[in-house]
């Protein structure tokens, strides 16, 4: 018995050390000797704080200047054509979706005509519903309950139930469109929906897109702790998002959200470092492999991935991530200190000292008559 305490202590001993102490001895050696072109990195002058990775392709930029301003000037008809022409690729087709939303909230009159036009439309009334949860969350804001006045938390439940219900109407104009799900799923836990009120909206999701992934980021804000979950309900939930993500879709990300939720929940940043969950963060990254890099939710997804498995003490794949991500450092994990550059810097050093990766050899040269 004695032999084996100590066996389990010497363990323990061991993974202190990696935790706490060659973190910090780690980012000594990055502040002094950290050279990051060494280890496949753009230097440190060369890093972007100013976004989580490359700004969108110019003619995608275009394309969306081009909705909104033909829009403000009344022209409803593009902005309905625009939604439609994504067809059934139903993650894109809802951020079109989100981007007329953000179209509408500075100025709503060409939505107004569209929705006097076609009272029938799916996407008109899918907008309208969500503009409706929107404007509702806008009153209460994002603190917890207890710091939101009784006065903007009761207007806040008033307005939700005329959302759910306008999305209801929105799904009977095409059934086969998942968008008024996504919606009735965003404001079910501000309703107060139990578990099993919730439970048919998420399946009507699914049998219209399975791997809907901003259907699947609501769904996990009802499963977490602070809504109608918990932290086991959430985590299973993530991981159920990874084992079933399609090839090329970013949804395995859901897991490293879950993983952000519970940090943030917690205040710190201690991730389990056991090998189901290092297994879980191989498997997201396999998954990141086969999605589109130009594909704009994926930057910041690395960013997480990166954070979480430097905290998980899988340091070669962190150090890989960051090579994957550049010179894009204006993501989450980075500006909690308010100087994401340092910490952005500290971490991929950190990741490159740790892992046991022998930097780049220095070229030779030669002097003249050698």
């Amino acid at each position: 018995m004695t032999l084996l305490l100590a066996a389990v202590l010497g363990v323990l001993l061991v993974v202190l050390y990696r935790l706490f102490v060659s973190p910090r001895q780690a980012e000594g050696w990055v502040a002094e000797h950290f050279v990051a072109t060494d280890y496949g990195l753009p230097p440190r002058e060369a890093l972007d704080s100013r976004r989580a990775g490359p700004p969108a392709p110019a003619h995608r930029r275009s394309e969306r200047q081009a909705v909104a301003d033909a829009a403000w000037a009344g022209d409803w008809k593009g902005a309905a054509r625009y939604v439609r022409e994504a067809g059934e690729d139903w993650d894109e087709r809802w951020a079109r979706l989100e981007l007329l939303q953000h179209v509408a909230q500075e100025d709503d009159a060409w939505f107004d005509a569209w929705r006097a036009a076609e009272p029938g439309d799916c996407d008109a009334a899918t907008l309208n519903a969500s503009l409706m949860v929107h404007r509702a969350w806008e009153i209460r804001g994002s603190g917890y309950a207890h710091e939101v006045m009784t006065s903007d938390m009761e207007r806040f439940k008033a307005m939700l139930p005329a959302a759910i219900e306008e999305a209801r109407r929105a799904a009977l104009l095409d059934p086969a469109n998942p968008g008024p799900w996504v919606v009735m799923i965003t404001a079910a836990r501000g309703a107060q929906y139990d578990r099993a009120r919730f439970k048919p909206l998420w399946e009507g999701l699914v049998a219209r897109a399975p791997h809907h992934y901003e259907g699947h980021w609501q769904a996990l804000q009802y499963w977490c702790a602070k809504w109608f979950g918990s932290d086991r309900r959430m985590m299973r939930f993530a991981r159920r998002a990874v084992r079933k993500a399609p090839p090329g879709s970013p949804l395995a990300g859901i897991y490293l959200h879950a993983l952000n939720e519970l940090t943030e929940r917690s205040g710190s940043d201690t991730v389990p470092a056991t090998p189901r969950a290092k297994s879980v963060l191989k498997q997201v990254a396999a998954s990141f492999d086969r999605v589109d890099p130009d594909d704009e939710r994926l930057p910041v997804l690395r960013h997480l991935l990166a954070h979480y498995m430097l905290r998980s003490m899988m340091y070669a794949p962190a150090l890989e991530q960051f090579r994957l991500i550049g010179p894009w450092c204006g993501a989450q994990p980075w500006r909690k200190d308010g100087n994401p550059v340092a910490a952005f810097e500290t971490a991929r050093g950190t990741a490159a000292r740790l892992s046991r990766t022998r930097p780049a050899p220095v070229p030779r040269t030669h002097g003249i008559g050698h």
